[in-house]
Formats: structure tokens, sequence, C-alpha cells
């Protein structure tokens, strides 16, 4: 029996991607406590672990622990700055409150391992610290830097030629040296406050555990890279169990009209109906097709639709995992889960997304020939019917799908985990691919 601590953002797309880890490690005998937000004690205990709540700094379930100047601040922002934002003010700081709340929860409880999100940067620091072997799992793209990619954040697709590679190296330098330096800098600042020495490592360098990373999508979705690290293992997918207390609203049977099914969903975080809901409703009304809009957890009545089309269906919630066999083309912002989510029920899809890491997201998807990128978070209704249709009549975007769900299919994300993690526990040394 090893007994791992695991840490998470206290956000839905970091929590959700280690629960079948979290019930996998419970079911093979071995004892987990999970640091995070206080609002998924549910979730967690569901799984057999042990939940702790953040007990300082910020604990995005408890919205009295947010600064509204922190809000504000984000809110302001756009493009590349709130990128910024998020690394320097979200992710690094926070790491101070979660080297303090860990290293209490280690006198209690005297880990054999620790696990921890690509973002949730006090993790390593405790390793640092202990010594303890960490490793870290991957809620979106690859984002470490490499010689076939340009920088992380960008959105802007790979090349493999000698000018490509010319490409990439220039703009990689400019990112570490200019354009992201200050995140640098602010990370050795922060990390000599907490007595750990400045190391000059850009974020994702930082976050990158040297023992074992655990990537949840196939390689198929990922750019190749030649120098990917030995460290990186390609897990699959992590499917989310289909939910025993779903009950089909009255219209259910309605997605059995033999009409195209279209769903549009904003995700859980950036829920603005005005983004993609009211444009695809507009774009879709008058066609041949049932569109299912989900407003991320948001009142349907807070839409404000003084008429709502006769082919149009709005709910707060639909599991994915009940509603994707049934549609043909998924509208949405480009947050990883659910586009993971959709490629498992081989879905494709228009995305829209510009805000954190969805210009990688969004890329990879039209990149991969699973969907088209709209490269921008606001669509217009004619944008987005373009799309959509275009999807609609023609059958490579589906057949591309259903070759990722064949491929997802193949893979058991949490035995994959498991085995590589008890591996890790084992010898307290890197987890090496076995072509390396």
């Amino acid at each position: 029996m090893t007994r791992f601590l695991i840490g998470t953002i206290a956000a839905a797309g970091h929590v959700n991607p280690a629960l079948p880890i979290a019930r996998k490690l419970v079911e093979c005998g071995h004892e987990v406590w999970w640091y995070t937000g206080k609002g998924f004690k549910d979730k967690i205990e569901a799984t057999g672990a042990h939940h702790i709540p953040i007990r300082t700094g910020i604990d995005l379930t408890d919205i009295n622990s947010i600064p509204q100047s922190w809000l504000k601040q984000k809110d302001a922002l756009k493009g590349v700055a709130q990128f910024k934002f998020y690394l320097k003010h979200g992710f690094i700081d926070s790491a101070v409150t979660q080297l303090e709340d860990l290293t209490e929860i280690l006198r209690e409880y005297p880990a054999d391992v620790l696990l921890c999100d690509v973002f949730f940067l006090g993790m390593s620091w405790l390793h640092e610290k202990t010594n303890l072997p960490w490793a870290a799992f991957g809620l979106s793209a690859l984002p470490f830097t490499s010689c076939d990619t340009a920088p992380f954040g960008l959105g802007i697709k790979p090349n493999y030629s000698v000018l490509g590679r010319s490409r990439n190296s220039f703009l990689n330098w400019l990112s570490q040296n200019i354009i992201m330096r200050d995140v640098t800098v602010h990370l050795d600042r922060v990390r000599v406050t907490v007595g750990l020495p400045p190391k000059s490592q850009d974020f994702f360098t930082a976050a990158l555990s040297p023992f074992l990373y655990l990537q949840g999508t196939t390689p198929s979705f990922e750019y190749p890279r030649s120098d990917l690290p030995p460290q990186v293992h390609f897990i699959g997918t992590f499917l989310p169990p289909a939910p025993t207390d779903f009950t089909p609203p009255a219209w259910w049977d309605d997605l059995k009209c033999g009409k195209p099914i279209i769903h549009v969903t904003q995700g859980t975080v950036a829920t603005e109906a005005t983004d993609l809901i009211f444009p695809t409703i507009q774009a879709l009304a008058n066609e041949d097709v049932l569109v299912v809009a989900t407003t991320g957890g948001q009142p349907v009545e807070n839409l404000q639709l003084n008429l709502i089309p006769p082919n149009i269906r709005l709910e707060k919630f639909i599991p994915h995992a009940y509603l994707l066999p049934y549609t043909d083309v998924m509208v949405t912002n480009g947050g990883f889960n659910g586009v993971q989510i959709a490629l498992a029920n081989g879905v494709p899809m228009v995305t829209a997304g510009q805000t954190e890491e969805k210009p990688e997201i969004c890329a990879r998807v039209q990149w991969a020939g699973v969907g088209i990128d709209l490269k921008t978070s606001t669509p217009t209704s004619k944008q987005i019917r373009d799309a959509v249709m275009k999807i609609i009549n023609s059958s490579q975007y589906r057949q591309r799908a259903e070759s990722f769900k064949a491929e997802i299919n193949n893979y058991d994300a949490s035995t994959l985990a498991i085995k590589l993690l008890e591996q890790l526990a084992s010898t307290k040394e890197p987890v090496f691919r076995a072509n390396k």
C-alpha cells in the first residue's frame, strides 16, 4: 500500500481528470488524500479518497476567498496579457499557500508519492523541499517548449521544415526572452520568498515533473515532437462515468427525429451566453436541425430569450455521456476535457475559443481534421452556420472523429495511470517510455 497525496487547482477542469485516477488507486488498495477546493468534497469522497480543503489562499469554489480586485484585474485583460496574469497571479502566487498547506498536511499524513495537475506548482516546490517523488497530469495540450513547435499559447500550427524550425527557434527565443520574460522573473522572485533558489525556468519547464507526466489524450491529438521528454506518457482520455441519477428532459425523444443534432456548450467556466449560445441559436434557428444548448449551469431563465425557436432545446446541463452519442456536431469554446470527450464519442466540432490555453486546443482540432477552428471567442452567426453546415455536408470530419474514437477506445486511461504511478512508487526513479 502506497500513500498518495494529490493536489489540484480548485476548478472542474483540473479536478475531473484526476477522479478516475483516485478511484482506481483506492480500488488497488492505496491510500489517497486530496487537497483542493471545498466545493469538490463530495466528488472526491465518492472516489474513496480523503478530501482536504484549501486552508489558505484562493479557493475558486468559495467566492469569499477570491479578492474582488483580483477578479476585476483578470477580467480587464485580454489575450496574452490575461494568459500571463493567470500564470503569475493565479498559479505562481497560489503555489506559496499551496506549499504552506501541504507542508502542514505532510506532518499528519506522511505521503510516499505526490501527484498534481500541471498548473499546481506548489507540488513541485514540495518535492524540492522533501525529495518526495512527484508526478503531474496534463489537462490541456502539451505546453512544453520544443524545436518542432511554436511557443504554447499562440495557437500556431507546427512546421517541421528547415524554415519552420527556424521560425520555431526564433519564436521560442522571443517568447522566453521578451514576451514571457516577466513571468519567469516573477516565478524566481516568488521562489525566493519560500526559501527556494531562482532557476530562470519558464513556468511550463518548472511544471514538468522529471519523474512522470501523464498526458490525458492520445498521440494523434498532439503535434509530433522529436524532443518529447521521455517521462511524458500518453495514457488516453479520462472519461467521466455516466451519472446514475440523470433524468432525461421531457423532449428527449426528439433526439431520434432523424435530423442532424447540433450541441452547443459554453463549458463550465467561460459561460457568457452571448459568445456562443446566442449566435448559434440565431445561426441555426431556420435550419432543418435540432439544436441542444447547455448553459454551463446558469439558469435558462437568465438568458432572457423572449422567443425560443421550435428547433432549439435549452438546458442548464446534460451529461455528455448521454447526449453525445446522438450528436452530429458540437459547437464549443474549446475546453480540453470537452474536446476529448467529444472525440471519444466520434463527434466533430466547431471551436471558438481565445481565452486561457484554448487557442492551442482549437488549433489542434483543425490540425487533426476533426473540426473547424473559427479563431475567435465571439463568432458571428454566419461563421457558425457556415462551419456547422460544412461539417454536416462533408463526411471527412465525421470519419476523422470516428478514427479518434477508435483510438481512444484502445486506451484505459486510469489503468495505465495507476501502472505508471505504482512503478514510480516502487522505484522512486523517473518512469521513461519503453522506447527511450
